[in-house]
């Protein structure tokens, strides 16, 4: 198996779990433990599809646009440019909803689009179908909560770019948990244990959960797409170009000639030539990146390992708990401190210059690793195009509760 960077015991441990069902199996350099399957893992199986493997929020992944606009753009003096970024800031806010529904000012997401006529929808039973159409009408182009954002970065030549993360909200989850249960022989709406359940395409089970893994695929495409033409759109800005990337989710793909279903989980395809986007942290650059077109045989072999694979972001350090600590929902009562202070987040924030909206302490730069970092232990399998420094950071706030945030 091929392991990226450093990893403690029990993500490890996950791996080599999920290794004694699997094909081949690889670990990205921001890997955790996760549900069953570690971050950062990637799986590959014979015509199966792991149901947590994919996760619970499936087809998350990353949408960056860049723009024809630049800094410059933004105002003539240095107040110019930070009293835009701030105004900027507070229209982002305004404008697009960040939880389970939308509720600001933006009513036109495309939920009209022709995936929910999707001939998947059958797969839904049909006492629970209309039910899902209508949250996932409603959730369509909301961003979620817990580390799903809105940026807008500078480049190192001054562009600017536009940053979502965020996946494909209620429904996927609702697609997830019940396969999950439906897997384990409980009914459509039971709750069972996280355990890996491996689903033949070849069975009907396995066919509709494809389907629908798919189906939610469309749709956090369309939700991610939707929100970041949104911030364009604020900006005055045009599109440029488009880096678009899943990374909860599983493909059929060719691999030493033979077809595998590959699942990654927290992990970014980088086949040699293909784009992905990046993000680190509130605080920290983001980068575009491209899988490395090598003559050299031993990084060919190393992506060949890595099932043409690398990391998704940079990487948790700190479990959410941790970082902000535990209340008691109802009353507030503080059950356990935090290791990170309100302080010490905004300290950080200021320092980076970045213009904050939302964002909880468990989100804060303290709890993730340094992008950097993670990437040199990629070694040369992928190749910084751009890095995106941050000047606006849009997230839920810290109290916003979000029952599909992770």
């Amino acid at each position: 198996m091929q392991i990226f960077g450093t990893h403690d015991e029990n993500t490890r441990a996950q791996l080599a779990k999920v290794a004694e069902k699997a094909r081949k199996v690889a670990l990205m350099a921001d890997g955790h433990v996760g549900y069953v399957m570690p971050i950062g893992g990637v799986a590959a199986y014979d015509h199966a599809v792991s149901v947590v493997g994919v996760g619970f929020d499936i087809a998350c992944g990353n949408a960056a646009i860049r723009t024809d606009q630049t800094v410059a753009d933004l105002g003539n003096t240095g107040n110019q440019v930070a009293r835009r970024l701030t105004n900027l800031a507070d229209e982002i806010a305004d404008t697009l909803s960040f939880g389970v529904g939308r509720k600001n000012r933006a009513d036109d997401a495309p939920t009209d689009d022709p995936l929910f006529e999707d001939a998947a929808w059958g797969a839904v039973p049909a006492k629970h179908r209309q039910a899902l159409q209508v949250k996932a009408r409603q959730q369509l182009g909301t961003v979620g909560s817990g580390n799903h954002y809105v940026d807008v970065f500078a480049d190192e030549e001054g562009v600017l770019w536009v940053g979502v993360h965020f996946g494909s909200r209620g429904f996927g989850h609702t697609v997830a948990s019940n396969f999950l249960a439906l897997g384990q022989g409980a009914k459509w709406g039971d709750r069972v244990p996280e355990t890996e359940i491996l689903l033949p395409l070849d069975q009907p089970l396995g066919h509709d959960y494809w389907a629908l893994m798919e189906l939610a695929g469309r749709y956090a495409y369309a939700g991610r797409e939707w929100v970041a033409r949104k911030v364009v759109s604020l900006l005055n800005a045009e599109e440029q170009e488009l880096v678009h990337n899943h990374h909860n989710f599983a493909w059929k793909e060719q691999h030493e000639g033979e077809e595998l279903v590959v699942v990654r989980k927290g992990a970014t395809p980088a086949f040699p030539g293909q784009l992905g986007f990046i993000g680190g942290s509130m605080g920290d650059d983001a980068v575009i990146v491209r899988g490395t077109n090598s003559s050299d045989p031993a990084v060919t072999e190393i992506q060949r390992q890595a099932m043409y694979s690398t990391v998704h972001g940079a990487g948790r350090v700190m479990s959410r708990t941790a970082a902000a600590g535990k209340r008691n929902r109802k009353t507030g009562k503080v059950l356990s401190e935090g290791r990170v202070t309100s302080e010490m987040m905004q300290s950080w924030i200021a320092e980076k210059g970045v213009v904050l909206r939302g964002g909880g302490l468990d989100e804060s730069p303290h709890v993730y690793r340094r992008l950097p970092d993670v990437l040199a232990a990629q070694g040369a399998t992928i190749e910084v195009l751009h890095t995106l420094r941050p000047l606006i950071v849009v997230m839920a706030g810290a109290n916003e509760f979000d029952p599909y945030r992770d």
